[in-house]
C-alpha cells in the first residue's frame, strides 16, 4: 500500500507513518509543522519507502501531487485541542474545512481512497451515552467559540459523505475518542500529557471544574491498528465510526489521582473553573464514551492496552527524556 498521511508529523500521524513502514508499505507525509513536530518523524528519515513534505494541504500543486502517488489517503491535518480552538477560532475553522475540501477535490480527480479523521467532540452536548454514529448530535450556541471546533468536523464529516453519495469518492469517516500515548503534547490542553509532566515536576495538578466530567482514553498503537485495517476493508466505504474506548470510562478527578499515584507524586490536585481556565462562559462535555459496535461487528478491534498501562507508558516516555518535561 502506498499512503499519504497529512498532519503526518503530528501524534497521532508519525505513530501511523511508523506502522506502516513496518508493514512493508510506502508512506507520502506532509505536515506544515504548525502544531507537529520535526522530531516526531526524525528517526524514519532515510527509510528507503518513507517521503515527507513540509507544506501545508492548501498547497494544492504539492497535495495534488502526493495524492497522485498514493493509494490511500489519511487525513490527520487538522487544529486540535481545547486551548488551541478557544484561543485561534479563525484557525480552526479555516484549517479544518478549507483543508478537508482540498483533500477531497483532488482525491476525487483520481478516486483515491480518503479516511478522514472527525473527533466525539461532534456529539457536543449530547447526554445519550454511550454515542452512537447515528445519534443526534447537540451543538452549543454560536456565542460559544468553544464548539467552533465541532461544528467544523461536522462540516468535514458532510462534505465527506457527500463526496461518496454523489460522487462515488471512497471515503471513511473515524471519530476519535480521546487517543493518547508518547509524543502527545499537553500545549493544546490534551489532560493526560498534561497531569503527567505537573506530576513529574512536583507541580499542582491542574483539573478542570469539578473533576466530574468523565472520558475514556485510547493508546495510540489500538487506534492505528484499527485505521489500518479501515483502510483495507471495502465494507467500510461510506460510513462513519468511532474509535475509542468503551470498557474504562474515568473522571479527570479520579485520573489526576491515578496520576499522582503511578508517579509517586506528592503534588496536590487543585480544582480550575473554567472560566479560568479557558474563557468566561466556557462549556464541557460530562460525559464522552464510545459505542464502538459497529467498528467491532465490521473489523473484530478491540482495544488492547488499558488505562493503568497508557499511563505507565506515557510516564516512561517523559522520564526517558528529562527535556520533554
Amino acid at each position: 500500500m502506498k499512503a499519504l498521511i497529512t498532519g503526518g508529523a503530528g501524534f497521532l500521524g508519525s505513530h501511523l507513518a511508523e506502522a506502516l513502514l513496518a508493514r512493508g508499505d510506502t508512506v507520502y507525509l506532509l505536515d506544515n509543522l504548525s502544531t507537529g513536530s520535526i522530531d516526531n518523524i526524525e528517526h524514519l528519515k532515510g527509510a528507503p519507502r518513507f517521503h515527507y513534505a513540509v507544506d501545508s494541504v492548501m498547497n494544492e500543486p504539492v497535495t495534488a501531487e502526493l495524492i497522485d502517488r498514493a493509494d490511500v489517503v489519511f487525513h490527520l491535518a487538522a487544529a486540535v485541542g481545547v486551548r488551541l480552538i478557544v484561543e485561534s477560532p479563525v484557525n480552526t475553522i479555516e484549517t479544518n474545512v478549507h483543508g478537508t475540501e482540498m483533500v477531497l477535490k483532488l482525491a476525487n480527480k483520481k478516486k483515491k481512497k480518503v479516511l478522514v479523521a472527525s473527533t466525539s467532540e461532534v456529539y457536543g452536548k449530547s447526554d445519550d451515552v454511550p454515542f452512537r454514529e447515528d445519534a443526534d448530535l447537540v451543538m452549543g450556541a454560536t456565542v460559544k467559540g468553544r464548539w467552533s471546533y465541532a461544528c467544523s468536523k461536522a462540516i468535514d464529516e458532510f462534505l465527506a459523505l457527500a463526496y461518496w453519495k454523489e460522487k462515488k469518492l471512497p471515503v471513511v469517516v473515524f471519530r476519535l475518542f480521546n487517543t493518547v500515548g508518547p509524543r502527545q503534547t499537553g500545549r493544546y490542553g490534551m489532560v493526560i500529557p498534561n497531569l503527567v509532566k505537573q506530576a513529574l515536576l512536583g507541580h499542582p495538578l491542574t483539573v478542570f471544574g469539578d473533576g466530574g466530567q468523565s472520558r475514556s482514553f485510547t493508546y495510540v498503537s489500538d487506534v492505528v491498528e484499527v485505521l489500518v485495517k479501515l483502510a483495507e476493508e471495502p465494507r467500510a466505504v461510506g460510513q462513519v465510526f468511532n474509535v475509542g474506548n468503551d470498557r474504562e470510562e474515568v473522571t479527570i478527578l479520579d485520573l489526576a489521582r491515578r496520576v499522582k499515584a503511578r508517579t509517586a507524586s506528592k503534588s496536590q490536585i487543585v480544582l480550575v473553573p473554567y472560566d479560568q481556565a479557558y474563557e468566561e462562559g466556557f462549556e464541557d462535555m460530562p460525559r464522552r464514551v464510545p459505542d464502538v459496535s459497529r467498528l467491532r461487528a465490521l473489523t473484530g478491534w478491540q482495544p488492547k492496552v488499558h488505562l493503568d498501562e497508557i499511563l505507565d507508558r506515557v510516564i516512561e516516555y517523559f522520564t526517558s527524556d528529562k527535556a520533554r518535561v
